[in-house]
């Protein structure tokens, strides 16, 4: 009696736990959503349309830069509001050019993350190459950017 009992709970949970496979077709649509959405964030990034940006974002979420000092590594905050009155209030004159190089998106339903090195320009100057990280979820609607995390670097790039 208790040996069905317990096979019974455990097959319950795991049917209840499992996650749905997803197709190659689904997978490849969450990654071009994915994308798209990096891609729109920083069409408004570029243009200073914060509106743009703020419809691809969370309402929660987080900005970070892994900065380098004395030979290790420390994590800086970015306050989001205060990123957004930056890019808003920047002047027209000022261009600000973040090239994307490449994505390396894994994404499943609901959550996805992507890998995406860049190099950064003011103007027609090079400033700095670094990675981007993005953590996302998909809200059922669309997804939405949790967590932007960089890394910054003047050397080492590949002009």
């Amino acid at each position: 009696m208790y040996k069905m009992l317990t096979y019974w709970m455990v097959f319950i949970s795991f049917s209840v736990f499992s996650q749905k496979e997803i197709t190659n077709i689904e997978r490849t649509n969450y990654e071009n959503e994915v994308k798209q959405t990096i891609l729109d964030f920083f069409e408004g990034f570029h243009k200073g349309d914060t509106i743009k940006m703020k419809q691809t974002m969370d309402q929660h979420m987080t900005l970070l830069t892994i900065v380098e000092k004395e030979g290790s590594a420390k994590t800086r905050t970015t306050d989001v509001k205060k990123f957004l009155d930056i890019i808003h209030n920047r002047p027209d004159d000022q261009k600000w050019d973040e090239r994307l190089i490449d994505f390396n998106i894994n994404a499943d339903g609901h959550i996805a993350n992507a890998w995406v090195p860049y190099k950064f320009y003011l103007g027609t100057n090079f400033s700095h190459c670094g990675i981007n990280t993005f953590q996302l979820y998909h809200n059922g609607k669309q997804w939405k950017i949790t967590n932007i995390t960089d890394t910054r670097h003047k050397k080492g790039c590949k002009e």
